[in-house]
Protein backbone atom coordinates (compact mmCIF):
# COMPACT_ATOMS: atom_id res chain seq x y z
CA UNK A 1 0.00 0.00 0.00
CA UNK A 2 1.41 3.44 -0.87
CA UNK A 3 2.52 5.51 2.07
CA UNK A 4 2.64 9.26 2.61
CA UNK A 5 6.29 9.06 1.61
CA UNK A 6 5.39 7.81 -1.86
CA UNK A 7 5.35 4.39 -3.52
CA UNK A 8 7.18 1.51 -1.92
CA UNK A 9 10.37 0.35 -3.55
CA UNK A 10 8.51 -2.68 -4.97
CA UNK A 11 5.76 -0.51 -6.45
CA UNK A 12 8.38 1.84 -7.83
CA UNK A 13 9.78 -1.11 -9.83
CA UNK A 14 6.37 -1.64 -11.45
CA UNK A 15 5.82 2.07 -12.10
CA UNK A 16 9.25 2.42 -13.68
CA UNK A 17 8.69 -0.73 -15.74
CA UNK A 18 5.47 0.77 -17.15
CA UNK A 19 7.21 4.09 -17.84
CA UNK A 20 9.88 2.33 -19.90
CA UNK A 21 7.01 1.18 -22.13
CA UNK A 22 5.54 4.71 -22.33
CA UNK A 23 2.70 3.85 -19.94
CA UNK A 24 1.71 5.94 -16.93
CA UNK A 25 0.86 4.01 -13.75
CA UNK A 26 0.50 5.40 -10.23
CA UNK A 27 0.81 3.74 -6.84
CA UNK A 28 -2.89 4.44 -6.30
CA UNK A 29 -3.76 2.62 -9.53
CA UNK A 30 -1.68 -0.37 -8.45
CA UNK A 31 -3.60 -0.52 -5.18
CA UNK A 32 -6.97 -0.32 -7.00
CA UNK A 33 -5.97 -3.24 -9.23
CA UNK A 34 -4.89 -5.25 -6.21
CA UNK A 35 -8.17 -4.63 -4.39
CA UNK A 36 -10.00 -5.81 -7.51
CA UNK A 37 -7.96 -9.03 -7.52
CA UNK A 38 -6.33 -8.17 -10.85
CA UNK A 39 -2.81 -7.80 -9.54
CA UNK A 40 -1.12 -9.92 -6.85
CA UNK A 41 0.40 -8.25 -3.83
CA UNK A 42 4.11 -7.75 -3.42
CA UNK A 43 6.06 -10.61 -1.87
CA UNK A 44 7.57 -9.83 1.56
CA UNK A 45 11.30 -10.26 1.76
CA UNK A 46 13.82 -10.14 4.55
CA UNK A 47 14.27 -7.39 7.12
CA UNK A 48 16.62 -4.47 6.53
CA UNK A 49 17.94 -4.67 10.07
CA UNK A 50 18.34 -2.09 12.86
CA UNK A 51 14.66 -1.21 12.82
CA UNK A 52 14.63 -0.06 9.21
CA UNK A 53 11.68 -2.26 8.28
CA UNK A 54 11.52 -5.00 5.68
CA UNK A 55 11.78 -5.37 1.93
CA UNK A 56 9.28 -6.65 -0.60
CA UNK A 57 9.33 -7.33 -4.32
CA UNK A 58 6.72 -7.75 -7.05
CA UNK A 59 5.93 -11.31 -8.17
CA UNK A 60 7.50 -11.96 -11.59
CA UNK A 61 4.10 -12.10 -13.32
CA UNK A 62 3.20 -8.62 -12.06
CA UNK A 63 5.44 -6.89 -14.61
CA UNK A 64 3.53 -8.19 -17.64
CA UNK A 65 0.20 -7.75 -15.86
CA UNK A 66 0.88 -4.09 -15.13
CA UNK A 67 1.62 -3.43 -18.80
CA UNK A 68 -1.53 -5.24 -19.91
CA UNK A 69 -3.69 -3.44 -17.34
CA UNK A 70 -2.25 -0.04 -18.20
CA UNK A 71 -3.00 -0.60 -21.89
CA UNK A 72 -6.60 -1.74 -21.34
CA UNK A 73 -7.79 0.05 -18.22
CA UNK A 74 -9.81 3.19 -18.68
CA UNK A 75 -13.01 4.95 -17.81
CA UNK A 76 -15.97 2.60 -17.93
CA UNK A 77 -13.84 -0.56 -17.90
CA UNK A 78 -15.16 -2.77 -15.13
CA UNK A 79 -12.67 -4.93 -13.20
CA UNK A 80 -14.53 -8.09 -14.29
CA UNK A 81 -14.20 -7.08 -17.95
CA UNK A 82 -10.49 -6.46 -17.48
CA UNK A 83 -10.08 -9.84 -15.78
CA UNK A 84 -11.80 -11.63 -18.67
CA UNK A 85 -9.89 -9.75 -21.37
CA UNK A 86 -6.52 -10.37 -19.72
CA UNK A 87 -7.42 -14.03 -19.24
CA UNK A 88 -8.39 -14.32 -22.92
CA UNK A 89 -5.00 -13.02 -23.99
CA UNK A 90 -3.10 -15.40 -21.74
CA UNK A 91 -2.03 -12.98 -19.01
CA UNK A 92 -1.56 -14.52 -15.54
CA UNK A 93 -4.60 -12.99 -13.81
CA UNK A 94 -5.19 -14.62 -10.40
CA UNK A 95 -7.37 -17.68 -11.00
CA UNK A 96 -9.87 -16.81 -8.27
CA UNK A 97 -10.49 -13.46 -9.96
CA UNK A 98 -11.04 -15.10 -13.35
CA UNK A 99 -13.52 -17.62 -11.98
CA UNK A 100 -15.40 -14.90 -10.12
CA UNK A 101 -15.65 -12.93 -13.38
CA UNK A 102 -17.12 -15.94 -15.19
CA UNK A 103 -19.65 -16.44 -12.38
CA UNK A 104 -20.50 -12.75 -12.48
CA UNK A 105 -21.21 -13.00 -16.21
CA UNK A 106 -23.75 -15.76 -15.54
CA UNK A 107 -25.27 -13.77 -12.67
CA UNK A 108 -25.87 -10.92 -15.11
CA UNK A 109 -27.96 -13.09 -17.44
CA UNK A 110 -31.55 -11.89 -17.15
CA UNK A 111 -34.34 -13.92 -18.69
CA UNK A 112 -37.49 -12.33 -20.13
CA UNK A 113 -39.98 -11.91 -17.29
CA UNK A 114 -37.31 -12.05 -14.57
CA UNK A 115 -38.09 -8.56 -13.29
CA UNK A 116 -39.85 -8.70 -9.97
CA UNK A 117 -39.68 -12.50 -9.78
CA UNK A 118 -38.31 -14.30 -6.74
CA UNK A 119 -35.77 -17.05 -7.35
CA UNK A 120 -37.94 -19.45 -5.30
CA UNK A 121 -41.06 -18.82 -7.36
CA UNK A 122 -42.48 -21.94 -9.00
CA UNK A 123 -41.65 -22.51 -12.66
CA UNK A 124 -45.33 -22.43 -13.69
CA UNK A 125 -45.76 -19.04 -12.03
CA UNK A 126 -42.71 -17.65 -13.79
CA UNK A 127 -43.94 -19.00 -17.12
CA UNK A 128 -47.38 -17.47 -16.56
CA UNK A 129 -45.80 -14.12 -15.76
CA UNK A 130 -43.75 -14.24 -18.97
CA UNK A 131 -46.80 -15.18 -21.05
CA UNK A 132 -48.81 -12.32 -19.55
CA UNK A 133 -46.03 -9.78 -20.11
CA UNK A 134 -45.83 -10.56 -23.82
CA UNK A 135 -42.04 -10.24 -23.76
CA UNK A 136 -40.19 -11.94 -26.59
CA UNK A 137 -36.71 -12.11 -28.04
CA UNK A 138 -35.89 -11.73 -31.71
CA UNK A 139 -35.97 -15.09 -33.47
CA UNK A 140 -34.55 -13.81 -36.74
CA UNK A 141 -32.30 -10.73 -36.53
CA UNK A 142 -32.79 -8.08 -39.20
CA UNK A 143 -29.59 -8.87 -41.14
CA UNK A 144 -30.49 -12.57 -41.43
CA UNK A 145 -34.03 -11.70 -42.45
CA UNK A 146 -32.78 -9.41 -45.22
CA UNK A 147 -30.45 -12.12 -46.53
CA UNK A 148 -33.28 -14.68 -46.50
CA UNK A 149 -35.54 -12.32 -48.44
CA UNK A 150 -32.89 -11.57 -51.06
CA UNK A 151 -32.13 -15.26 -51.61
CA UNK A 152 -35.85 -16.08 -51.84
CA UNK A 153 -36.38 -13.44 -54.54
CA UNK A 154 -33.61 -14.98 -56.62
CA UNK A 155 -34.41 -18.66 -56.10
CA UNK A 156 -38.19 -18.65 -55.89
CA UNK A 157 -40.02 -21.59 -54.35
CA UNK A 158 -38.19 -24.51 -52.76
CA UNK A 159 -37.74 -27.58 -55.01
CA UNK A 160 -40.45 -30.21 -54.75
CA UNK A 161 -37.85 -32.80 -53.68
CA UNK A 162 -36.91 -30.64 -50.68
CA UNK A 163 -40.53 -30.18 -49.66
CA UNK A 164 -41.05 -33.96 -49.72
CA UNK A 165 -38.34 -34.37 -47.08
CA UNK A 166 -40.49 -32.47 -44.56
CA UNK A 167 -42.69 -35.23 -43.14
CA UNK A 168 -44.61 -32.97 -40.76
CA UNK A 169 -48.01 -32.37 -42.36
CA UNK A 170 -49.11 -30.03 -39.57
CA UNK A 171 -46.05 -27.95 -38.69
CA UNK A 172 -46.23 -25.58 -35.75
CA UNK A 173 -43.53 -22.93 -36.10
CA UNK A 174 -43.00 -20.98 -32.92
CA UNK A 175 -43.77 -17.31 -32.65
CA UNK A 176 -41.15 -15.13 -30.92
CA UNK A 177 -43.38 -15.07 -27.83
CA UNK A 178 -43.73 -18.88 -27.80
CA UNK A 179 -39.99 -19.26 -28.34
CA UNK A 180 -39.24 -16.97 -25.40
CA UNK A 181 -41.48 -19.02 -23.14
CA UNK A 182 -39.89 -22.28 -24.30
CA UNK A 183 -36.36 -20.92 -23.86
CA UNK A 184 -37.06 -19.64 -20.35
CA UNK A 185 -38.66 -22.95 -19.36
CA UNK A 186 -35.67 -24.85 -20.73
CA UNK A 187 -33.19 -22.68 -18.83
CA UNK A 188 -35.08 -22.86 -15.55
CA UNK A 189 -36.13 -26.50 -15.67
CA UNK A 190 -33.61 -28.18 -17.97
CA UNK A 191 -36.35 -29.70 -20.14
CA UNK A 192 -36.74 -29.44 -23.90
CA UNK A 193 -38.57 -31.93 -26.10
CA UNK A 194 -37.86 -32.88 -29.70
CA UNK A 195 -41.19 -31.36 -30.79
CA UNK A 196 -40.24 -28.07 -29.14
CA UNK A 197 -36.82 -28.08 -30.80
CA UNK A 198 -38.43 -28.76 -34.19
CA UNK A 199 -40.95 -25.96 -33.73
CA UNK A 200 -38.17 -23.62 -32.64
CA UNK A 201 -36.13 -24.44 -35.75
CA UNK A 202 -39.18 -23.68 -37.91
CA UNK A 203 -39.71 -20.39 -36.12
CA UNK A 204 -36.09 -19.41 -36.76
CA UNK A 205 -36.61 -19.76 -40.52
CA UNK A 206 -40.21 -18.65 -41.05
CA UNK A 207 -39.83 -17.84 -44.75
CA UNK A 208 -38.85 -21.41 -45.71
CA UNK A 209 -41.65 -23.54 -47.13
CA UNK A 210 -39.93 -26.78 -46.09
CA UNK A 211 -37.84 -27.66 -43.05
CA UNK A 212 -36.23 -31.10 -43.59
CA UNK A 213 -33.93 -30.81 -40.57
CA UNK A 214 -36.74 -29.74 -38.26
CA UNK A 215 -38.74 -32.69 -39.56
CA UNK A 216 -35.81 -35.01 -38.87
CA UNK A 217 -35.64 -33.78 -35.28
CA UNK A 218 -39.39 -34.13 -34.77
CA UNK A 219 -39.53 -37.69 -36.11
CA UNK A 220 -36.35 -39.08 -34.53
CA UNK A 221 -38.25 -40.75 -31.73
CA UNK A 222 -40.45 -42.57 -34.23
CA UNK A 223 -37.76 -43.39 -36.79
CA UNK A 224 -35.14 -44.67 -34.33
CA UNK A 225 -37.13 -45.75 -31.25
CA UNK A 226 -34.44 -47.93 -29.65
CA UNK A 227 -31.69 -45.30 -29.84
CA UNK A 228 -34.07 -42.55 -28.79
CA UNK A 229 -35.23 -44.54 -25.78
CA UNK A 230 -31.67 -44.49 -24.39
CA UNK A 231 -31.63 -40.72 -24.13
CA UNK A 232 -35.30 -39.72 -24.02
CA UNK A 233 -37.81 -39.74 -21.17
CA UNK A 234 -41.45 -40.71 -21.70
CA UNK A 235 -42.41 -37.05 -22.08
CA UNK A 236 -39.97 -36.59 -24.97
CA UNK A 237 -37.33 -34.65 -23.04
CA UNK A 238 -33.62 -35.49 -22.92
CA UNK A 239 -32.33 -37.52 -19.99
CA UNK A 240 -28.72 -36.37 -20.37
CA UNK A 241 -29.51 -32.70 -19.75
CA UNK A 242 -29.09 -31.48 -16.15
CA UNK A 243 -32.21 -30.69 -14.13
CA UNK A 244 -32.89 -27.27 -12.67
CA UNK A 245 -31.74 -23.80 -13.63
CA UNK A 246 -29.08 -24.07 -16.34
CA UNK A 247 -27.43 -20.95 -14.95
CA UNK A 248 -26.56 -22.89 -11.80
CA UNK A 249 -24.85 -25.49 -13.96
CA UNK A 250 -22.88 -22.79 -15.77
CA UNK A 251 -21.81 -21.30 -12.44
CA UNK A 252 -20.57 -24.75 -11.47
CA UNK A 253 -18.51 -24.92 -14.65
CA UNK A 254 -17.03 -21.52 -13.84
CA UNK A 255 -15.86 -22.93 -10.51
CA UNK A 256 -14.66 -26.39 -11.61
CA UNK A 257 -13.59 -26.32 -15.28
CA UNK A 258 -9.87 -26.25 -15.88
CA UNK A 259 -8.37 -22.93 -16.88
CA UNK A 260 -7.17 -24.60 -20.08
CA UNK A 261 -10.72 -25.70 -20.99
CA UNK A 262 -12.06 -22.22 -20.29
CA UNK A 263 -9.43 -20.68 -22.53
CA UNK A 264 -10.05 -23.19 -25.36
CA UNK A 265 -13.79 -22.56 -25.29
CA UNK A 266 -13.26 -18.78 -25.11
CA UNK A 267 -11.18 -18.92 -28.27
CA UNK A 268 -13.80 -21.14 -29.90
CA UNK A 269 -16.50 -18.59 -29.07
CA UNK A 270 -14.41 -15.87 -30.71
CA UNK A 271 -13.86 -18.03 -33.79
CA UNK A 272 -17.58 -18.80 -34.10
CA UNK A 273 -18.36 -15.10 -34.13
CA UNK A 274 -15.67 -14.38 -36.71
CA UNK A 275 -16.90 -17.24 -38.91
CA UNK A 276 -20.56 -16.16 -38.70
CA UNK A 277 -19.89 -12.52 -39.56
CA UNK A 278 -17.58 -13.48 -42.42
CA UNK A 279 -20.26 -15.83 -43.80
CA UNK A 280 -22.78 -12.99 -43.78
CA UNK A 281 -20.30 -10.75 -45.61
CA UNK A 282 -19.62 -13.43 -48.22
CA UNK A 283 -23.31 -14.14 -48.79
CA UNK A 284 -24.11 -10.46 -49.21
CA UNK A 285 -21.20 -10.05 -51.64
CA UNK A 286 -22.51 -12.91 -53.80
CA UNK A 287 -26.01 -11.41 -53.74
CA UNK A 288 -24.63 -8.00 -54.72
CA UNK A 289 -22.84 -9.58 -57.68
CA UNK A 290 -25.90 -11.61 -58.65
CA UNK A 291 -23.74 -14.74 -58.67
CA UNK A 292 -24.91 -17.27 -56.09
CA UNK A 293 -21.93 -19.34 -55.01
CA UNK A 294 -20.48 -21.36 -52.16
CA UNK A 295 -21.45 -18.88 -49.45
CA UNK A 296 -25.15 -18.84 -50.37
CA UNK A 297 -25.11 -22.63 -50.64
CA UNK A 298 -23.59 -22.89 -47.17
CA UNK A 299 -26.15 -20.39 -45.85
CA UNK A 300 -29.02 -22.48 -47.25
CA UNK A 301 -27.54 -25.75 -45.99
CA UNK A 302 -27.10 -24.45 -42.45
CA UNK A 303 -30.13 -22.23 -42.16
CA UNK A 304 -32.14 -24.73 -40.13
CA UNK A 305 -29.18 -26.51 -38.54
CA UNK A 306 -26.88 -25.76 -35.60
CA UNK A 307 -24.54 -23.75 -37.83
CA UNK A 308 -27.42 -21.46 -38.76
CA UNK A 309 -28.34 -21.09 -35.11
CA UNK A 310 -24.75 -19.96 -34.44
CA UNK A 311 -25.18 -17.26 -37.10
CA UNK A 312 -28.46 -16.04 -35.58
CA UNK A 313 -26.96 -15.97 -32.07
CA UNK A 314 -24.02 -13.92 -33.36
CA UNK A 315 -26.27 -11.40 -35.11
CA UNK A 316 -28.40 -10.96 -31.97
CA UNK A 317 -25.29 -9.86 -30.05
CA UNK A 318 -24.40 -6.72 -31.97
CA UNK A 319 -22.18 -5.49 -29.12
CA UNK A 320 -20.23 -8.48 -27.86
CA UNK A 321 -18.95 -7.61 -24.39
CA UNK A 322 -16.41 -9.62 -22.38
CA UNK A 323 -19.34 -10.75 -20.22
CA UNK A 324 -21.16 -12.04 -23.31
CA UNK A 325 -18.02 -13.88 -24.38
CA UNK A 326 -17.75 -15.47 -20.93
CA UNK A 327 -21.31 -16.79 -21.11
CA UNK A 328 -20.70 -18.12 -24.64
CA UNK A 329 -17.56 -19.83 -23.35
CA UNK A 330 -19.45 -21.62 -20.59
CA UNK A 331 -22.29 -22.60 -22.95
CA UNK A 332 -19.79 -24.17 -25.35
CA UNK A 333 -18.17 -26.05 -22.47
CA UNK A 334 -21.64 -27.20 -21.41
CA UNK A 335 -22.40 -28.40 -24.96
CA UNK A 336 -19.14 -30.30 -25.12
CA UNK A 337 -19.88 -32.08 -21.87
CA UNK A 338 -23.40 -32.97 -23.04
CA UNK A 339 -22.03 -34.53 -26.23
CA UNK A 340 -19.55 -36.50 -24.14
CA UNK A 341 -22.38 -37.77 -21.93
CA UNK A 342 -24.45 -38.67 -24.97
CA UNK A 343 -21.47 -40.50 -26.40
CA UNK A 344 -21.30 -42.60 -23.23
CA UNK A 345 -25.02 -43.38 -23.26
CA UNK A 346 -25.27 -44.21 -26.97
CA UNK A 347 -21.95 -45.70 -28.16
CA UNK A 348 -21.59 -45.70 -31.92
CA UNK A 349 -23.59 -42.55 -32.60
CA UNK A 350 -23.12 -41.33 -36.15
CA UNK A 351 -20.81 -38.51 -35.10
CA UNK A 352 -19.35 -38.08 -38.63
CA UNK A 353 -22.67 -36.39 -39.45
CA UNK A 354 -21.47 -33.45 -37.32
CA UNK A 355 -18.59 -33.00 -39.74
CA UNK A 356 -20.82 -32.65 -42.79
CA UNK A 357 -20.86 -29.26 -44.49
CA UNK A 358 -23.36 -26.85 -42.94
CA UNK A 359 -24.31 -28.93 -39.91
CA UNK A 360 -22.16 -27.11 -37.35
CA UNK A 361 -20.12 -23.94 -37.31
CA UNK A 362 -16.58 -25.22 -38.04
CA UNK A 363 -15.06 -24.05 -34.71
CA UNK A 364 -17.84 -25.79 -32.74
CA UNK A 365 -17.55 -28.90 -34.90
CA UNK A 366 -13.81 -29.10 -34.21
CA UNK A 367 -14.33 -28.56 -30.47
CA UNK A 368 -16.95 -31.32 -30.21
CA UNK A 369 -15.32 -33.89 -32.48
CA UNK A 370 -11.94 -33.45 -30.76
CA UNK A 371 -13.57 -34.08 -27.39
CA UNK A 372 -15.36 -37.18 -28.69
CA UNK A 373 -12.12 -38.56 -30.14
CA UNK A 374 -10.38 -38.13 -26.81
CA UNK A 375 -13.14 -40.03 -24.98
CA UNK A 376 -13.31 -42.87 -27.51
CA UNK A 377 -10.36 -44.99 -26.20
CA UNK A 378 -11.74 -45.10 -22.64
CA UNK A 379 -15.13 -46.11 -24.00
CA UNK A 380 -13.73 -48.93 -26.13
CA UNK A 381 -11.71 -50.37 -23.25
Amino acid sequence: MPSNDGPSAADRQLIDHAARHDLAVSAKQLEIWRRAGLLPGNVPGGGLGRGRGSTSSPPPESFDLVLALARRAGRGKRPTDLALLLFAYGHPVPEATVRAAFRGAVDAVVLPGDDGVDDDQELDERADRLAESGQAFTLVPARARRIDERIARLLGEAPKELAELDKNTEPRPMTPRDASLTAVTAVLDGTLSLDEIGSLLRGMNPSATAHPFASLVETTQQDVPESAAQVMADDGTFTFLPDGDARDYLRGLADTASVQDLRVCWRTAEQVREWALQLCDRVEAELDDGQLGDAVTLWLLGRGMPSGISVLETLRERRWSPSSAAVSTLVLLFQRQMYEKLNEQVPGCQWPVLGMEGVMAPPVRDLILTALQHTAPAQES
